[in-house]
């Protein structure tokens, strides 16, 4: 993925780690909240990552067919690290914690982790990787580290 996914319409292919394309990023510009669309290579909305405005924490709301999915919120305390509290509509909780302003991160579920991300795996400045443990939805997970991403 790519740094800064929201400044100003920002648009880009998601690679899988062969270099294949997996999933568009389609970033509205210009709007009262930032949106960001996860969709598939053919173009079918997959999730919309959308912020809540005038919340006292920094939400980002991800959808589904209009559904809400998950929210996104910074923990209000966070010594030493970054932590993020996602609550998922249909399943348990997962809980972010690293360094999310340097991209070195991990996302768990229960204390499993889902997905790891890092920006060491590459050299090109803006890029970061998302590995995602098999069997866990990939676009949901990128749709939460879009949403983390942009608060």
């Amino acid at each position: 993925m790519r740094e800064r996914l929201i400044a100003f319409g920002d648009d880009f292919v998601i690679e899988t780690g062969d270099g294949r394309p997996a999933y568009k990023v389609d970033g509205k510009a210009l709007r009262a909240r930032n949106t960001i669309q996860i969709r598939s290579t053919d173009g079918r909305l997959l999730y919309r990552v959308q912020e809540r405005v005038f919340r006292a924490r920094d939400t980002m709301v991800i959808e589904r067919d209009g559904r809400t999915v998950a929210t996104v919120k910074k923990a209000l305390v966070t010594p030493l690290r970054d932590r993020f509290e996602v609550t998922v509509a249909d399943g348990p909780p997962l809980h972010v914690q690293g360094n999310v302003v340097d991209h070195e991160y991990t996302i768990a579920r229960q204390g499993t982790p889902v997905a790891v991300v890092s920006k060491r795996w590459f050299r090109v400045r803006d890029t970061y990787g998302v590995e995602v443990v098999s069997g866990e939805d990939d676009a949901f997970v990128l749709a939460v580290a879009a949403a983390i991403d942009a608060i």
